[in-house]
Parts: structure tokens; C-alpha cells; sequence
């Protein structure tokens, strides 16, 4: 299949180009802060009917995690991927609109501004993890869309139909890995949450939404690893399979374990 011609600038308004990829960042984020609170206005799904967030307070945390999405994916990238280059040059590092962001260090990021925010509120922030654990396939979707229009992140050569020729990519066909994961990690894990917290109710254990978002991105993130292009700079670690994108990874199936276990512990003592 040829690459469809779309262009990576959404926009053009004189010298500025807007991209699809920032565009993907901000409706990914209004998306999931509307999503959010409708989870919010249903108290039934929360431990004793009580919501970790009020409407004005999940707003107010948007603004945060906006930052710790921009700061921790940045610097996550700097860190995990090109430390060497971005230390020689620092400069660069604030060249945000140059590409270059992580979705571990991101993690972190939202997850650090979290914890601080629901500390001052004095809220279970399990509860919190949980409630970002919801909404977080939406932006992991239309981030991994943008990334297809780009034309980057793409996997390994294939003969399946479905191969795409990519502009920076040679002249053979190759997975549309962005694809999979915007259906694996954003369409499927989406899905699978929703049964957990409307049909099970999974929101009243603490924890374990979070816990099943960690292993359902972390084993979607390493399957697709197997036909995905390794990271620029990196190559494979271990013969021609292990990824660096697969190292990063595994710690989250652990800690989603850990934190399964520990809230089928606490709800049941």
C-alpha cells in the first residue's frame, strides 16, 4: 500500500505550522478531561460514592498534567534515548516542536504531578492513577494516529497486504506499527477498561484499574516491539528482537501486577 497522502502540517497561519501531532496532544487532552468527568458524575462506579476528583478540581489537574506530560516526555526522551547529544547540547532539549518525546517519561511526569495534587487534596491517589488509567487510551490513540501521519515510528519489512511503502522508509512495504498500537493500546485497552469499571466496578478497588492499564499498554507496547523498527541511535540490545522500547516496558507489567494484587488485598480485609 503507498503511504496516503496526508500532510504532517495541519494548519499553516502565515510563518506558523500547526501539526498534527500537536493537535493529536491537545484534543487527546480535552478528549480524556470530558471523558473524566463523566466517570466523575457517575459516583456509583467510586469506593463509598465518592470520586477522587470534583469537576472543578479534575480541570484544575489537567493544567498540571499537561505540564508533567511536556516536561517528563521530554526529558524522557533526553534521558532514555539521546543523553549523550542532548548533554553536549543542551539547547536542544527545549526544541520540543523538533520531535522527540517519550511515553514512559511522560508517564512519569502525569504520575509525579498526580501524586503532588491528590497529596494537598488528601485523596487516595490509587484512586487517581485510576482515573488517568481510564482516560489515557485516548490520547495514546491519537498520538499513535499522529505518528502514522508523520510517517515515523514504523516497523520491519512485511509481504502481509496491508504493508505500507513510507516516505522515509525505502521502497519496500513495511508493518503500520503505528497502527497496531493505536488499536492494541488505545481502541482495545480503552475497551477493556470500560468493562472493568462499568460492568465490574473495578474503580471501587483502588488501584486495580491502574494495575490492568500497566499490564494491558505494557504487553500491547512489547508485542508490537517484535515488528516495530527499533529507536533511532539504539538498534537491538539482544539479536535482532530485543528492543530498548521492550527493556522500559517490562518494569510496568510488574508494577501493574503489584498493584493488582495490592487492591484485591486492601478491598478484601
Amino acid at each position: 500500500m503507498p503511504f496516503p497522502d496526508i500532510d504532517p502540517i495541519a494548519i499553516s497561519l502565515g510563518p506558523i505550522d500547526i501539526r498534527w501531532y500537536a493537535l493529536a496532544y491537545l484534543f487527546g487532552i480535552f478528549l480524556a478531561g470530558l471523558y473524566g468527568i463523566t466517570l466523575l458524575n457517575k459516583k456509583s462506579l467510586w469506593v463509598k460514592n465518592t470520586p477522587p476528583f470534583s469537576k472543578d478540581s479534575w480541570w484544575d489537574f489537567i493544567f498540571w498534567a499537561v505540564i508533567g506530560i511536556i516536561i517528563g516526555g521530554r526529558l524522557g526522551y533526553v534521558i532514555f534515548y539521546n543523553p549523550a547529544y542532548y548533554f553536549s547540547n543542551p539547547m536542544e532539549i527545549l526544541k520540543t516542536w523538533d520531535g522527540g518525546m517519550s511515553f514512559h517519561g511522560g508517564l512519569i511526569g502525569i504520575s509525579i504531578a498526580l501524586i503532588l495534587f491528590l497529596k494537598k487534596k488528601k485523596v487516595n491517589p490509587l484512586s487517581g492513577l485510576d482515573l488517568l488509567a481510564c482516560v489515557a487510551p485516548i490520547g495514546i490513540f491519537l498520538g499513535r494516529m499522529s505518528n502514522f501521519i508523520n510517517g515515523e515510528l514504523f516497523g520491519r519489512e512485511t509481504s502481509l497486504p496491508w504493508g505500507v511503502i513510507f516516505p522515509h522508509g525505502g521502497d519496500i512495504p513495511r508493518h503500520p506499527s503505528q497502527l497496531y498500537e493505536a488499536a492494541l493500546e488505545g481502541i482495545i485497552l480503552f475497551l477493556v477498561i470500560r468493562y472493568v469499571t462499568h460492568i465490574i466496578y473495578g474503580l471501587r478497588k483502588p488501584g486495580l484499574v491502574a494495575g490492568i492499564f500497566a499490564i494491558g499498554y505494557g504487553l500491547s507496547r512489547i508485542l508490537v516491539e517484535t515488528v516495530r523498527l527499533p529507536d533511532a541511535g539504539k538498534g537491538y540490545l539482544y539479536g535482532d528482537w530485543l528492543t530498548y522500547g521492550m527493556v522500559l516496558t517490562l518494569p510496568m507489567i510488574f508494577i501493574g501486577i503489584a498493584l493488582i494484587i495490592y487492591a484485591n488485598r486492601k478491598t478484601s480485609q
